[in-house]
């Protein structure tokens, strides 16, 4: 009798389906899907799902094309976690600092081509120790932005966010009034002097995606 393989965390699933879409991934749908399955709450789990079906059903090319337009183009949808409330900030310096400590302190080695707040290595954190879910909480607010606006654009990576979001708790009452100022004001503008966070080609189309 063969064993069930073990379950996929709900957060490493949502870190690869967060990542650029390379053949590999479309070459992995069914493993995907398997995955999606076994997810809970329900809520989560139906929302990965309905992010799988429309994968498969479009073409690669289209969902490259949409993840440029969708992450890379729009200001308030970028994947980095502290971007949308801090902006180009010493404020978010300091919050990534905080994510280095934490990477550091666990051991855990993170890619140095991205971020330390880069969401899919959040995420791949959250997957493999408590302290990155922890991580995931104490930032609940900065998914609940990124999650407000992917919904604004009626893309289909809503249901990603929406799918992790529903592996934590609701928002507080001081996280509702956060989201709400961070949401009306946006990012803020760079501090004088002080050098961007994110890559130079970031946010302007120039760094195309291979």
């Amino acid at each position: 009798m063969t064993a069930n393989p073990d379950p996929v965390s709900p957060y490493k699933l949502a870190s690869l389906l967060l990542q650029y879409p390379t053949d590999v991934l479309f070459d992995g749908l069914d493993q995907l899907d398997a995955a999606a399955a076994g997810v809970s709450p329900r809520s989560s789990r139906d929302a990965f799902i309905r992010f799988l079906r429309w994968l498969r059903a479009s073409p690669p090319t289209e969902v490259a094309q949409h993840y440029v337009e969708t992450f890379d183009l729009r200001r308030r949808c970028a994947l980095y976690l502290t971007y949308f409330r801090y902006g180009d900030t010493r404020k978010r310096g300091m919050s990534m600092l905080a994510f280095k400590t934490a990477y550091r302190t666990a051991g855990f080695i993170p890619s140095d081509d991205e971020l330390p707040d880069y969401l899919p290595m959040v995420l791949d954190f959250a997957a493999l120790t408590g302290r990155g879910e922890s991580m995931l909480r104490a930032h609940r607010a900065d998914l609940e932005l990124l999650c407000r606006a992917l919904d604004g654009t009626a893309t289909p990576y809503a249901h990603l966010l929406h799918a992790v979001c529903a592996q934590l708790p609701r928002l507080g009452r001081r996280d509702v009034a956060l989201v709400e100022r961070a949401w009306t004001d946006g990012p803020p503008k760079e501090d004088v002097g002080l050098e961007p966070f994110a890559p130079p080609d970031y946010l302007t189309g120039a760094g195309a995606r291979r």
